[in-house]
């Protein structure tokens, strides 16, 4: 190794930590440090003033008790100062027993009457005496003739409360410090001992942070919040974080996109910002599995749940609209390649039948049979056209009939059914319509006379929608669950899940205003009715009166009838429309 390299790693070492466990350790030790330095400085500035001040007190207590006895003032008023008279004895009395430095009593010219040093007597005292002689207490600190003390003084007054002299009593300066000094090292320890238990818990607390920060350093943890924020606003997949109350605490912009919110939501609890609903409920929690299927406006989301250790959760949110899509589609090829398969194998019949007929010579009979037979899917192409004008809606009804009489089931038009090419948005009935005819005739396939009602009329611009089937029906119980995501008494199919066709058709219903409810038919089936308040554009005055005149015709001619579907030729138009509403059927999983 290197001198450089060696100067470098030892720089580093010496420099500021790079850890967040060691930066807050430091930054606690240097904060509990100069607190304690701040709080002991901060109470040794008062403690030496208040020592002042309760020396200048006692001095002039005891003046003032020295100057309250009235043999002094007649002793200064008749004799004259002296080593051995009467005041100087009096005075080392009271200095003795007080401890006081020096008790000076001294006449109205400032003469000295006593003194701790008798040699002093006589003379005039060091210091101003004015104040006292005026009648006024003085308390100060002071230098004199025995050096700095503190010092009070009072007026000498004789019994008739004349002033006479002062009275000037001194503690030694030394003493007070000497207290102050002597107070210093148990403030220290407490503030010494304040510091060793601040220090310790700045460590504990550091520790934890430690733990908490897997031992990161604070450039490592700024990575991390960018390399996270980047994650969480990148990847194509919805993520929701709840804290412990079920508010929300973190949404990226895929979980804002799928779920319908804006930034606004953060903060709030999620049963508020979400409404009532399976979406709510599988996000909270209260819905549990792996892979839980919810419709939230038009999209379909498959959300997985995680809880964190605070008591809050994290929901990812993947969206499976397309992948939903593509499933109906691939079970409306299948049911197009079914009726297919069922036209092919009709056809074989036919031409059997045909042939048979021209080998054994019976030609007009062979004719008669042709003619029957495309008479009749005629027939049911334009039974369906004649009462349904949209040609999307149309289409699918062939193609259904189709599949249906491959099934065996009857697949018949209500006789009130009626509804003009006017509507708003076709693919929604579309999908309405799909998803019931296929819940009919997976429930009504194999029973005895099975078959399947469908009425579609117009009420003003609502549209009902109503299927009946021969089917076993659905238990009371059951009616509200049914329209459920994710609920299903079906086996999976290859694309993974079923149960969301119901609750796309009452979602469809209830986006209008309208419902979406079952009960039981007349032959005990099943009986769906769904209303779609804003499904048809307003009716113009032409297409008023042909709706009258059509209803007159209908009447007087006993109506147009009801038709049972059966096998639709693919090379007739009505084939052609089966295909094509097969290819554009949303109705995707049923019940």
């Amino acid at each position: 190794m290197s001198a450089a390299s060696t100067t470098s790693g030892r720089r580093l070492r010496l420099g500021w930590p790079q850890r967040v466990f060691s930066q807050v350790l430091l930054m606690q030790l240097a904060i509990a440090t100069g607190v304690t330095v701040l709080v002991t400085g901060l109470f040794l500035a008062p403690l030496s003033a208040q020592l002042d001040q309760e020396a200048m007190r006692r001095a002039l207590s005891i003046a003032q008790t020295t100057a309250a006895q009235p043999r002094l003032a007649d002793a200064v008023a008749r004799s004259r100062p002296a080593v051995d008279g009467p005041v100087q004895a009096e005075a080392e009395r009271i200095r003795r027993s007080t401890g006081a430095e020096y008790v000076v009593i001294m006449d109205e010219r400032g003469v000295r009457w006593s003194h701790t040093d008798p040699r002093q007597i006589g003379g005039v005292v060091s210091t101003d005496p004015s104040q006292a002689l005026a009648g006024r207490e003085v308390m100060e600190i002071d230098e004199g003739t025995l050096g700095r003390s503190a010092r009070g003084k009072v007026p000498l007054r004789d019994t008739g409360g004349g002033i006479v002299g002062a009275v000037s009593v001194g503690i030694e300066y030394d003493s007070v410090r000497a207290r102050l000094l002597a107070a210093i090292p148990g403030l220290l320890a407490y503030a010494g001992g304040a510091l060793a238990v601040g220090a310790v818990a700045a460590y504990l607390i550091s520790r934890r942070l430690q733990r908490q920060t897997h031992d990161l350093a604070f450039s490592d943890i700024s990575a991390l919040l960018a390399e996270r924020e980047a994650m969480l606003h990148g990847i194509r997949e919805g993520v929701v974080a709840l804290d412990a109350g079920g508010r929300i605490r973190l949404m990226n912009d895929e979980a804002q996109r799928l779920l319908g919110l804006g930034a606004e939501a953060t903060g709030r609890p999620l049963d508020e910002v979400l409404g009532k609903g399976r979406t709510a409920d599988v996000l909270a929690g209260r819905v549990t599995g792996d892979d839980l299927l919810t419709v939230r406006g038009h999209r379909v989301l498959v959300t997985n749940r995680m809880p964190t250790d605070d008591g809050g959760a994290v929901a990812t949110l993947r969206d499976r609209t397309e992948l939903e899509r593509l499933g109906r589609e691939l079970d409306s090829t299948r049911g197009l390649i079914d009726a297919l398969r069922a036209q092919d194998h009709e056809h074989a019949n036919r031409m059997h039948t045909l042939l048979g007929l021209l080998e054994l010579g019976m030609h007009e009979e062979a004719v008669e049979f042709v003619t029957e037979a495309a008479e009749v899917h005629r027939a049911t192409a334009e039974q369906i056209t004649e009462k349904i004008h949209d040609p999307m809606l149309a289409a699918l009804l062939v193609g259904k009939a189709t599949v249906a009489a491959e099934r065996g089931v009857a697949l018949r038009l209500s006789g009130a059914t009626l509804l003009p090419d006017r509507l708003v948005d076709p693919r929604g009935l579309v999908t309405a319509v799909g998803n019931l005819v296929d819940n009919a005739l997976d429930a009504s396939a194999g029973s005895p006379d099975a078959v399947i009602e469908v009425e579609l009329r117009a009420r003003e611009r609502a549209a009902v929608l109503r299927v009946t089937d021969s089917g076993p029906g659905v238990p009371a119980e059951q009616r509200e669950l049914i329209f459920t995501e994710g609920w299903s008494t079906k086996e999976l199919p290859a694309h993974g899940k079923r149960g969301l066709g119901l609750a796309m058709v009452r979602r469809l219903a209830e986006r209008q205003g309208g419902s979406a409810r079952v009960g039981e038919g007349a032959g005990g089936g099943a009986e769906f009715t769904v209303v779609l308040p804003e499904a048809l554009a307003p009716a113009t005055l032409s297409e008023a009166g042909a709706v009258i005149g059509y209803g007159a015709a209908g009447a007087s001619a006993g109506g147009p009838g009801t038709a049972e579907a059966g096998a639709a030729d693919p090379r007739t138009a009505g084939a052609d429309a089966g295909a094509d509403a097969a290819e554009l059927d949303t109705a995707g999983e049923t019940q």
